[in-house]
């Protein structure tokens, strides 16, 4: 429930970073400036006694973010991938966010599965693991199947994890609320759309059969990617809180001497986990949203193993060209066309001027292609982005936030597996070939293709809609009925421009 009671939430937040250490830490690894260090203090030390003590045995940001819960534990979690950021030290410790939280009781999670699917465990079978992996919203048993003797994974959901969600997200929104009162200015970046997208994230990976669905979907799409796998789901063991999928072996992505150990190319698994992102994001529309370290595995082949399908990305095929078109007038320093690209896409408000908005682009732009491949960040790229469009009256795009979101993450896990690795130059073959296929001669002819079957599907209704227009008219007065006839020749007229328009695109395909 939303309200000011919310308050002391945000004030436990506060306080718990203080009593565990992590405030300090935070803003060493950020470099935060003096004065903010001083009001954060300030703030902080009255009352760190209301502060989550946490498991004193965590280090302190860990100890911090699990003692406030799931919410604050997805903030860790994509903490953990940007070393660039917060730090190796601090990334390292965060990567326990990951997987590795405290699990709950076996008891418990085959309570949950027999309620959900109606049968014991014991049943079904013939073993059920300890918890192998449980992270902030559920956790993973590793069992064998009775009848056929293979391995699954069995996922299942902390008890108690919605409300727990509730809380965060309430306080959240409050948050978001205040920030809207107190700074007019930032009313632009849309903080409540923000939350209610983050808020509809979480509640789905709150469905385990939305997973599920998510899951199969994104297996059907990558079926034919090389050098990726995706477990299939074994959805009469699979419910809202239990989903059983095929267990896959594999190293953790994160483990860089186990990689090295098995003789495993860091080099390349970093271009190809940056290129499968971008690949499914443009050509699908439809993207593992959560990649960070603790999802991804590495099979000795060298596959890239995806799992954990809670927070799943989509954007429309308009959208997907016009990210590519930024990304690719980025790649080719054509900051002129990156601008006109965001005027025509109504990103930036049509009274401004595109020429200026092109040399603040570039101004963005050069500096980091100046610099070598270890400092190019699309974090970097999006950080300032975000300075330009702020003078520019550019409103935050909820529909792209979970894709920035995600290019930011998977950024990390690429740079932890090759610091030296140059995004642009790994991106760039993806981003020409979307341009080719999606925005070239060939794609024009797709979209008239798509218009033509469109307008096709309503040629039976055209004698009749231009009957009922002809009988409409006999009623109006003579100079409307003019306009009118000539609205129904031009119905006619697009009827059989249609029609030719599909035979003629029948014959070239």
């Amino acid at each position: 429930m939303r309200g000011p009671h919310n308050i002391w939430r945000l004030v436990r937040t506060g306080a718990t970073l203080e009593r565990t250490g992590a405030m300090g830490q935070i803003l060493d690894a950020m470099d935060a400036p003096k004065p903010l260090r001083i009001v954060a203090r300030i703030l902080g030390w009255p009352f760190k006694w209301l502060g989550y003590k946490g498991d004193p045995n965590l280090p302190p940001t860990t100890r911090a973010l699990s003692a406030l819960g799931p919410a604050y534990i997805k903030f860790g979690q994509i903490m953990s991938t940007r070393p660039d950021v917060v730090g190796a030290d601090l990334a390292g410790q965060l990567r326990v966010l990951q997987d590795k939280l405290p699990p709950f009781d076996i008891d418990e999670a085959k309570n949950s599965f027999a309620l959900e699917i109606g049968k014991s465990p014991d049943e079904v079978f013939s073993e059920f693991s300890e918890p192998v992996a449980a992270a902030s919203i559920a956790q993973v048993h590793s069992a064998v199947l009775r009848s056929t003797g293979e391995r699954v994974a069995v996922k299942v959901l902390r008890p108690g994890i919605e409300k727990a969600f509730q809380k965060d997200v309430d306080a959240f929104y409050l948050a978001a609320r205040m920030v809207e009162v107190l700074s007019p200015s930032s009313r632009r970046l849309r903080p409540m759309d923000v939350i209610d997208h983050f808020a509809g994230v979480v509640y789905g990976e709150l469905d385990l059969r939305l997973e599920s669905s998510s899951a199969a979907e994104f297996r059907a799409n990558t079926k034919e990617d090389q050098g990726f796998v995706v477990p299939s789901i074994r959805w009469e063991y699979s419910g809202k809180r239990v989903m059983t999928l095929d267990w896959a072996d594999g190293l953790p992505l994160g483990d860089n001497d186990a990689l090295d150990a098995a003789g495993l190319d860091r080099r390349v698994l970093g271009e190809r986990v940056l290129q499968l992102f971008l690949q499914h994001a443009l050509r699908d529309g439809y993207f593992h949203a959560d990649m960070h370290q603790g999802n991804l595995k590495v099979s000795l082949s060298g596959d890239i193993i995806a799992y954990d399908f809670g927070i799943m990305g989509h954007i429309d095929e308009y959208t997907r060209r016009v990210y590519a078109e930024i990304l690719y007038g980025f790649i080719r320093k054509d900051f002129k066309r990156v601008a006109e690209v965001h005027f025509e896409a109504g990103y930036v408000p049509a009274h401004q001027d595109v020429d200026e908005f092109a040399r603040a682009l570039r101004a963005v732009g050069e500096p980091i292609f100046g610099m070598d491949a270890s400092q190019i960040s699309m974090g970097r790229l999006l950080n300032y982005l975000f300075e330009v469009t702020e003078r520019f009256g550019m409103e935050t795009r909820t529909e792209l936030i979970l894709l920035q979101r995600t290019m930011v993450v998977v950024e990390g896990v690429a740079r932890s597996l090759d610091p030296q690795i140059n995004i642009w130059n790994v991106a760039k073959p993806v981003v020409e070939g979307y341009i080719r296929d999606s925005i070239g001669p060939r794609a024009v002819l797709n979209d008239i293709a798509k218009t033509a079957r469109v307008i096709a599907r309503f040629g039976p209704r055209f004698p009749s809609m231009v009957e009922s227009v002809l009988i409409a008219q006999s009623a109006t007065p003579t100079p409307q009925r003019g306009l009118g006839l000539r609205r129904a020749f031009s119905l006619v007229v697009a009827a059989g421009l249609g029609g030719l328009v599909t035979l003629g695109l029948l014959q070239l395909f």
